[in-house]
């Protein structure tokens, strides 16, 4: 995740630090995580009945909803990044934080489709902005050899601020008023505020004047990433890789239930064991990845490893197991796939900032983020296709996909820096 374009694997490991780099960064980074993960994981859990059933919106106006406002925010990333890039990703991040707190704050006004289809669009905006341009601020101030450590961190903290809001939303759940409900979402929009008041603390980063490529990107101003041919490559394989995130929130519920003896609770023990194991072991998963050539090792082994959970996944439904062997398999295969979830993520955080250019790092990073909602809102067509509906099968087809995925990382990824070599 270099600060500069590298000219080889190394450099972007050992670059020299950002001119506003401070040691306090990470720390107050890690401060604004948490402030908004806390209130994110109680809205996750509460969001879907409360506007079924306090707004009274139906399921498929929802659904329909959530699904317009996210292919209009995840292009949205792109220029909100770009914006980053000329006016200073502090300042943007503050602005979009706040955005998202107003955003979330309009939920507590709607009373109709076309209010909430607004609220959430302003949202999914909101949201893949601010992940754009919060990227861009932690390279200016964390250094390239840092960078995959502190994303780590992040992650980390953000799995378990995501978890501490699940519970509080379990109680809002429990209550099942619409006072309850409302005080989520208070407490989500409190998270954002809270957000914006820690990042603008943060000192403004350098910014690095647009050099002249022999990729002839100069000029292309917000859509120079789209020009970028490997970049581009490797944003589409970093979202297939990324098909792994409805399996553990949809694939596997279903399947525990339908093909497998396993009993029921089975589903919340492996989502339990897949957070636990993100917050507490997500940093030192992520200590061998410095450079670009580990990084794509690190997804190239990472595809391996998901291959080997999902041939896991499909044993599980084998004829004659019983409640207990078939618990124990699934166990096995929750842990391939979360280690290979911690291998795949430290190597894409490596490689999504490592080869974007230091002048266009907002721009890139909410380019290569869309592969995010993408996945969220595509990978259950798929999975529930592969999976349910093909069976067995359909689990080895999906491991083919991760194994494919991530043996063309890396050549694709030396492709990219070798278009960063020729500018140099």
């Amino acid at each position: 995740m270099a600060n500069t374009s590298p000219a080889s694997p190394a450099v972007a490991a050992t670059g020299p630090a950002p001119t506003g780099a401070r040691p306090s960064a990470p720390r107050t980074l890690l401060l604004a995580q948490l402030s908004n993960s806390v209130g994110d994981g109680a809205f996750y859990v509460t969001s879907a009945l409360y506007f079924t059933g306090v707004v009274g919106l139906s399921a498929a106006q929802v659904g329909a909803g959530l699904a317009v406002a996210w292919a209009v925010g995840s292009p949205a990333g792109v220029p909100l990044g770009a914006l980053a890039d000329r006016r200073g990703p502090r300042g943007v991040s503050v602005l979009l934080a706040l955005v998202t707190a107003a955003a979330v704050a309009s939920f507590l006004l709607i009373g109709s489709f076309p209010a909430f289809l607004a609220a959430a669009t302003l949202y999914a905006c909101a949201q893949s902005g601010l992940a754009a341009a919060r990227q861009a601020l932690l390279a200016g101030l964390v250094a390239p050899a840092d960078r995959t450590a502190v994303l780590a961190r992040l992650q980390a903290v953000l799995n378990g601020g995501l978890a501490v809001g699940a519970a509080l939303g379990g109680l809002a759940l429990h209550a099942g008023t619409r006072e309850a409900y409302l005080a989520v979402f208070a407490l989500d929009t409190a998270g954002f505020l809270c957000c914006a008041l820690l990042l603008g603390r943060l000192p403004a980063s350098a910014t690095t004047p647009a050099p002249t490529t022999a990729t002839g990107l100069r000029g292309a101003g917000g859509t120079a990433v789209l020009r970028d041919r490997p970049y581009v490559v490797l944003t589409l394989l970093n979202a297939l890789m990324l098909l792994r995130m409805p399996v553990l929130s949809l694939a596997l519920p279903l399947w525990i239930v339908q093909r497998t003896a396993a009993p029921g609770w089975t589903v919340s023990a492996l989502f339990v064991l897949n957070t636990a194991a993100v917050t507490l072991f997500q940093v030192r998963a992520a200590r061998s990845v410095t450079d670009l050539g580990t990084a794509a090792a690190a997804v190239r082994g990472a595809g391996a490893v998901l291959f080997a959970g999902c041939a896991v996944f499909a044993a599980a439904a084998l004829p004659g197991l019983g409640t207990g062997a078939a618990v124990a398999v699934l166990v096995l295969g929750a842990v391939l796939l979360v280690v290979g979830e911690m291998r795949h993520a430290a190597g894409s955080w490596q490689l999504g900032l490592g080869l974007a250019p230091a002048d266009r790092i907002g721009q890139y990073q909410g380019f290569y983020g869309a592969g995010v909602p993408v996945a969220r809102s595509l990978g259950p067509v798929v999975v529930t296709t592969l999976l349910i509906g093909v069976g067995p099968v359909g689990w080895l087809l999906l491991g083919g996909v991760f194994v494919l995925a991530a043996a063309a990382t890396g050549p694709v990824s030396r492709w990219a820096a070798r278009t960063r070599d020729a500018d140099a």
